[in-house]
């Protein structure tokens, strides 16, 4: 649940938003002006201020003035039903979020408002370098004692605190996202904005107004003025995540801006200046993307300004005792349930399995255990049922004692679906929350589809109701090919 602050002299407005942004889980606070929502933030420390630019004493725009030069990173959404050019433009100048013409569109304003409290989590979740490894204070931490760790905590310590553009690599999982908020969290920048777009999130075509934003009319569907990320993020830092899907055309426009700190609007003939420091991961080798003209070498270049290598998880075993106590912990916590013991044979298998999704996947692994156990001893058959390494043949059961009191059946299985997707939901820190927790379902369905059906593929593709080549394709999609017959 957020804190937002809602300021508009128009009750009808405040009723609105109390009404719309309750039924979100939203906590509303609201004010009737400026000189009163200045006087809110005084003692309360709200997520999100929403706010009329036109009220009677002290101007919407003064009071961002205000607010800003309290507390650069608050968002605040500005709406206005005056379509003035100079105001838009002035209220981007000072740091506004975004800002939407009345009357407000619900999905559009909605929308908005979810970016805004997403990089409110983003800047405001601290990032710990692995000390002790505790996530009580509700910390993400980056663990890692082995020789290839300690040199990415050493390179994010020496790029920090300058203004250098940094290029992060590393297989999916790795954790680039939480290696780019450390260098933010560290920097000059960091009571200034953090704005992070992922490029494979974003459809193709979309993402030049993502990144410059456009002036009304200029395409259909273009009915108010938008502005782009660049342009939120300016005085601050932009991280780019999977920047290797970018096109080439689009790769033209990026390299202009890094060259020009300067963009334009879709639509526009205004040049506006921006002063952002950006931070970049990849996925991909960007150096064979070069050479098959998938990339362009003089934007890697600008790019590679300082780089960091990120090691795959199957290369600092070391490390994975440490991340499984870790994880154990934080969801274990989050579930209110006891910490469980891990059987030597279980950790033995966690500690050889050659992790493809690395630390995500890690974690997601335990995620699934602790479900399934519930607090009870964590056995190799436990390991092997979420990891879906189901023998053909011998399924894997994993039940537990039931225990008086608790629900049963179809009222259990609920339960521990919520329980499932609120733990997700608390621990997850990337940028693609629905599409990772859906792949992470599927893996689930499957696995227990072919168990079920003593890994026959035939017989499992019937019980999900799918044809055989179908199943076959995201076994293979997902590495499950060991279980199938």
């Amino acid at each position: 649940m957020s804190g937002i602050l809602v300021v508009d002299d128009d009750a009808n407005i405040l009723t609105a938003f109390q009404q719309m942004l309750t039924d979100e889980g939203h906590e509303v606070h609201t004010a009737v002006n400026g000189e009163a929502a200045l006087s809110f933030l005084e003692h309360e420390r709200p997520d999100l201020v929403i706010m009329d630019i036109r009220m009677p004493g002290i101007s919407g725009l003064e009071t961002l003035s205000r607010i800003k030069a309290k507390n650069a990173k608050l968002p605040v959404i500005i709406m206005t039903g005056y379509a003035t050019a100079d105001a838009a433009i002035e209220a981007t100048k000072m740091g506004a979020f975004d800002y939407h013409l009345k009357p407000l569109e619900p999905e559009e304003i909605l929308r908005s408002i979810n970016n805004a409290l997403n990089s409110v989590r983003l800047m405001s979740r601290q990032v710990q370098l692995d000390l002790e490894a505790n996530p009580a204070g509700g910390e993400d931490v980056i663990i890692g004692h082995s020789r290839s760790m300690q040199e990415v905590f050493k390179a994010i310590g020496r790029v920090a605190e300058t203004d250098t553009t940094v290029l992060i690599r590393g297989e999916t999982g790795t954790g680039k996202e939480l290696v780019a908020r450390a260098i933010y969290q560290h920097s000059r920048r960091a009571p200034l904005p953090l704005v992070v777009v992922n490029c494979a999130a974003v459809q193709e075509s979309l993402l030049e107004s993502e990144f410059f934003g456009f002036e009304k009319g200029s395409f259909t569907g273009a009915e108010k003025r938008r502005i782009g990320k660049f342009e939120q993020a300016n005085n601050g830092t932009i991280f780019l995540d999977e920047i290797g899907e970018m096109s080439l055309g689009m790769q033209v426009k990026f390299l202009r801006v890094l060259q020009e700190q300067t963009v334009e609007r879709i639509g526009g003939n205004e040049t506006i200046k921006v002063d952002v420091r950006v931070i970049a991961a990849t996925s991909r080798i960007l150096q064979q993307d070069i050479t098959q003209g998938r990339f362009r070498e003089d934007l890697y270049h600008r790019l590679r300004v300082f780089a960091i290598d990120l090691p795959a998880l199957r290369n600092r075993r070391e490390d994975i005792p440490r991340l499984v106590a870790y994880f154990l912990r934080k969801f274990t916590r989050e579930l209110a349930i006891d910490l469980p013991p891990v059987a030597p044979e279980a950790m033995e298998i966690l500690s050889a399995h050659d992790w493809p999704g690395n630390v995500r996947e890690l974690q997601h692994c335990i995620q699934r255990v602790i479900i399934l156990t519930n607090g009870y001893p964590v056995h190799a058959s436990d390991i092997h049922r979420a990891l879906d390494l189901a023998v053909p043949g011998q399924p894997v059961i994993t039940g537990q004692p039931v225990i008086t009191g608790q629900p049963v059946g179809a009222e259990a299985e609920s339960v521990k679906c919520r329980n499932l997707v609120q733990a997700y939901m608390k621990s997850y820190s990337g940028s693609a929350m629905h599409a990772e927790f859906m792949e992470m379902m599927e893996r689930l369905l499957l696995n227990e589809a072919m168990t079920q059906a003593h890994g026959n593929q035939t017989q499992a593709a019937k019980l999900l109701g799918m044809a055989r080549p179908t199943l076959k394709a995201k076994l293979d999609k997902y590495r499950l090919t060991q279980m199938s017959a």
